[in-house]
């Protein structure tokens, strides 16, 4: 029997979607308003998911304090109020795309999460732009 178990979290960071190796007007035409040099925000959604078989002897998945105090510090902590351009080394060298970040944070999580579970990542970008990502 396999379940998913699921945590919700929020985080709001600054970002400028730019490709150094193009012009100016290619990046403005490209990412339009996201290529703004002063750079723009967002409220992201995260849900990272867990899907695995229920231990008899607890009756979880996986310890969703334990995975709340994960993404918090594999996440929130690293990325929450900051400017993803500057103020992070994941995205010195990395446009940071909703789709980037969905993948980063899948990285940094599946580094501490055992590989018996299945895990994804949804972030919501906007209310109605978000991005999947399944390793």
């Amino acid at each position: 029997m396999k379940v998913t178990i699921c945590r919700k979290e929020h985080f709001n960071a600054a970002h400028r979607l730019h490709n150094p190796a193009w012009t100016d007007e290619k990046n403005s035409a490209v990412f339009g308003l996201c290529n703004n040099p002063n750079y723009h925000g967002h409220n992201y959604e995260l849900f990272v998911k867990l899907t695995g078989t229920v231990d008899p002897e607890t009756g979880y998945v996986y310890d969703l304090k334990r995975l709340s105090t994960l993404v918090k510090e594999e996440v929130l902590n690293r990325f929450d109020h900051k400017n993803l351009n500057l103020d992070t080394a994941e995205f010195k060298q990395l446009n940071p795309t909703a789709e980037n970040i969905a993948v980063v944070i899948w990285e940094k999580l599946r580094e501490k999460i055992s590989p018996d579970y299945e895990l994804a990542v949804t972030l919501y970008e906007t209310e109605r732009n978000f991005v999947e990502y399944h390793g």
